[in-house]
């Protein structure tokens, strides 16, 4: 018996002409969502995450009275240093996983492959893309959760908020490409040695002589952790140029590796003309121009500040702000009323001028300390607002109302003026023995010491403070209208502490007092 077996031939199915998977996009975005999920476990990057997210976070959460009223043009600054701990993690890390097939010696297995070096390293670039956008949100949730406080001040900006995330890229790129020049572990060690010390360097070089060195940094630290905010008009930093200044160093960075891994396609070197026009243009643009406008302007908002400022009148006092400190009159005018509710004779209607002042003779948000008016009734306040700031503006007012001018604190104050000063600024404080303790000088509430102000400070002798804590332990009904009733010899330079104390129905300090204290 024979069996028969008949082969049907058929046409089969023509099969798909390769088309090259490693010339494809999806080819490149699924190598770089690999590699990125590679850098995500290391220890490195997991580590400075957290220490980012962190460090972010308790800086949002412990904070004191003047947060409640940031300066905006402060805190988009106040973003770009944080990243730092993430950007040399993913430097180190993508510099790894571009040397990784070095390190195992499985190079020479990349030649059988479909995919180019250049669009491996490609991918490997891209993969430090999703941490560039994790960056992006929390500068975005920490700025704009500032923002939002009733107390917010002025206004931030793009080009400053995008530095953090722009320097994470560039760190990432710089990753892969010193693999590229550098093939060894141990550069991106050396790099981030040299890059923070030509970092240091540029921004002295800002701070200092020459500005147009300074800017061509990644990141430009000055500013950043300064002294008392100004106007967004008086900063100088060219923050938009910065910023594009810095995308186009990340493309230029990038075509760099992809040149030097063989990638010279007419598409790269179009991108690499382009990055380079663009490079060009930001450094170009963020030069400074018109230096001598600009420093005639700080000096004028130093010395003249009432032509930048616009007034407004609360209950027939006067309070002047630069532009952008408009909507904190209000919390000005509240502390004024406070203390002219509690003083007596003309000081309860008296006219007061509340001028917000700067110094940037020393320097763009330098510690200065601002000189006293002599302009009688004038109060001066400065740019920071909230917490130990209110009750210190508190001390230079009422020195205007029983002094009469803020300069009566140069000259010796040895008498019930000083006594008087305090019980305005303290007597309907809610808190007075924790308000008296921050406003001094050595925060206590025994001896002599300085009690802090605008301009100059009010020193106060042992017995002076001896009164003012006896006063505080009375019922501040009582004093405040024996306040009232001794004005004038209260706010005389011939009444002595001792006087003051027998005036207001407390101990009178023992011994002799020392106005040398």
């Amino acid at each position: 018996m024979s069996t028969t077996i008949t082969t049907v031939r058929g046409s089969a199915p023509a099969l798909p002409e390769p088309q090259g998977p490693g010339r494809r996009p999806g080819a490149v975005l699924a190598l770089a969502r690999f590699e990125a999920r590679e850098l995500l476990l290391q220890i490195p990057v997991l580590v400075f995450i957290v220490l980012y997210l962190g460090f972010t976070t308790a800086r949002l959460v412990f904070q004191d009275g003047m947060s409640d009223y940031p300066v905006l043009n402060t805190v988009d600054r106040g973003t770009q240093t944080a990243p730092l701990l993430l950007a040399i993690a993913l430097l180190v890390c993508t510099n790894a996983a571009a040397l990784r097939s070095r390190k195992h010696g499985t190079v020479q297995q990349f030649d059988v492959m479909a995919m180019e070096p250049w669009r491996r390293v490609l991918a490997h670039v891209l993969s430090a893309v999703p941490f560039v956008v994790l960056t992006a949100v929390v500068v975005a949730a920490e700025f704009t959760r500032e923002a939002l406080k009733p107390g917010a001040i002025g206004h931030g900006s793009v080009g400053e908020l995008a530095v953090g995330p722009l320097v994470v890229l560039m760190a990432g790129i710089t990753g892969v490409l010193l693999a590229r020049l550098v093939p060894t572990p141990f550069a991106p060690i050396l790099f981030v040695i040299g890059a923070y010390l030509l970092m240091v360097l540029a921004t002295q070089v800002t701070e200092s002589d020459d500005p147009r060195v300074g800017w061509l940094s990644p990141m430009v630290l000055s500013g950043i952790s300064g002294g008392d905010p100004v106007p967004s008009d008086l900063l100088g930093r060219p923050a938009a140029w910065h910023a594009l200044y810095l995308l186009g160093l990340c493309a230029l960075l990038t075509c760099a590796a992809l040149l030097r891994s063989g990638g010279r396609t007419r598409a790269v070197k179009a991108a690499t003309a382009l990055a380079l026009a663009v490079t060009a243009t930001g450094a170009i643009g963020q030069l400074p121009h018109d230096t001598a406008a600009l420093e005639a302007a700080r000096k004028s908002a130093s010395t003249t500040p009432q032509k930048f400022q616009s007034c407004t009148e609360y209950e027939g006092s006067t309070y002047c702000a630069f532009p952008e400190w408009k909507g904190v009159r209000d919390d000005w005018a509240a502390v004024v009323d406070r203390l002219r509710s509690a003083a007596g004779g003309s000081a309860a209607e008296g006219r007061l001028t509340v001028r917000q002042r700067i110094d940037v003779s020393g320097g763009i948000e330098e510690d200065t300390a601002l000189d006293p008016s002599t302009t009688p009734g004038e109060v001066t306040v400065g740019t920071r607002w909230g917490g130990n700031r209110v009750p210190e503006f508190a001390v230079g007012a009422a020195t205007v109302l029983v002094a009469g001018t803020e300069d009566a604190t140069t000259r010796e104050m040895c008498d019930a003026r000083a006594v008087t000063i305090m019980w305005l600024v303290l007597g309907s404080d809610p808190t007075p023995m924790a308000t008296f303790r921050n406003v001094r000088l050595d925060d206590s509430t025994t001896g002599s010491g300085l009690v802090l102000a605008p301009t100059n400070g009010l020193s106060l002798t042992n017995h002076q403070t001896a009164v003012i804590r006896e006063l505080l332990a009375q019922p501040k009904a009582e004093i405040t209208a024996l306040v009232k009733k001794h004005w004038s010899a209260l706010t005389s330079a011939q009444t002595s502490t001792a006087e003051a104390a027998k005036l207001l129905g407390v101990a009178v300090p023992q011994g002799v007092e020392s106005c040398e204290e």
